[in-house]
């Protein structure tokens, strides 16, 4: 029987990660991640089929992560901002070679070595990073709990569709504790299943002209097609007659709740999307949910990162855009309704 906790975002993942049958971690420690790992090595001196190695750099942790993945472990890493962006080369690797790699990214703002801030500024990096074509996965983690249940499923779609799944937490969520209720997770893809026993895949890295290469990506491109209709997610909160929509994901969409119930309150006909897997995107779902809404406020804490993708989604669909971006910093639920209300566009 489970009972209720008091977890962290970091110890939440953590947990997530054992309860899909994760065996190995590879990481280096950066705030606000580094509880990833310190959780991982902890629970590591009690369970001994739990391996981990501190890499000197995060594009060690990666390409660790790689070598694992190609024999047969069931490996991940954790990391945040600056290690995020030293591990696209290794994330391109694992985009092209079609590897199960799994990395749970909690965003951060700020130089290198500077002063580090909760932001959403890495859903660029996190979808179309590196030298591909951006076919990976991401979810966005909004709650405590979804960051246990996204990681879990983030290795049961890694490893089902072959692609790398990223988990975007922040700052925030990283370090902020909440009461929740663990649950078992429905019973994750076990690799060993999907190995089927076969013997080795040599999987190609070097291609000696653009038109085979090209031929490959073709193919890539039309699993991911075929694929996204399974992955997509997306949350729909109280959009029932409304005229107006707040788009929004992670812990700025759980603001974007609250902003709605005051809203509402005052009659305001006015609903929240929120994207889950922020790639790929429930375009189909989000179009439904536009028909009939005039007014469309994207609300994130980066630079129209996340309205940028809408955009794209919803070409041809006319749409009035009210972009509310505040980089690096965060939202209340009163500052998204107080913006709103103060819109004349209505």
């Amino acid at each position: 029987m489970s009972r209720f906790e008091f977890l962290t975002g970091n110890e939440a993942a953590v947990r997530g990660a054992r309860a899909a049958g994760a065996k190995v971690l590879f990481g280096y420690p950066i705030t606000p991640s580094t509880e990833i790992l310190h959780g991982w090595v902890s629970d590591a001196q009690k369970d001994k089929e739990m391996l981990y190695l501190q890499t000197e750099d995060e594009t060690s942790a990666g390409f660790a992560v790689c070598g694992a993945l190609l024999a047969g472990a069931k490996a991940f890493t954790a990391t945040a901002g600056p290690g995020h962006t030293l591990m696209q080369d290794p994330l391109s690797m694992a985009e092209n070679l079609r590897l199960p790699f799994v990395a749970i990214v909690m965003q951060r703002g700020g130089p290198s070595t500077g002063t580090v801030n909760y932001s959403q500024q890495e859903v660029n990096l996190a979808a179309f990073g590196g030298n591909g074509d951006g076919l990976r996965i991401v979810y966005s983690a909004s709650t405590v709990l979804e960051m246990y249940e996204l990681t879990a499923k983030a290795f049961s779609t890694a490893w089902k569709y072959h692609f790398p799944t990223i988990v975007l937490g922040d700052g925030y969520l990283a370090k902020m504790r909440m009461k929740v209720r663990i649950l078992p997770p429905v019973r994750p893809v076990a690799t060993k299943e999907l190995l089927h026993e076969k013997p080795p895949t040599y999987l190609r890295n070097c291609f000696s002209n653009e038109e085979s290469f090209g031929q490959k990506l073709q193919e890539d491109i039309a699993d991911w097609n075929e694929a996204r209709r399974k992955i997509t997610e997306a949350e729909i909160y109280k959009c029932t007659g409304a005229k107006e929509l707040i788009i929004a994901h992670g812990l700025v969409a759980d603001a974007a709740k609250g902003a709605v119930d005051i809203m509402r309150a005052k009659g305001r006909k006015i609903g929240l999307f929120r994207p889950i897997t922020l790639n790929p995107i429930n375009s189909a779902k989000l179009k439904r949910t536009l028909v009939d809404i005039k007014n469309v406020y994207t609300v994130e804490s980066s630079l129209n990162q996340l309205a940028r993708i809408i955009k794209y989604e919803t070409a041809g669909m006319k749409l009035n855009f009210i972009e509310l971006s505040k980089p690096a910093m965060s939202f209340s639920s009163e500052e998204i309704a107080r913006l709103i209300s103060s819109n004349k566009n209505r």
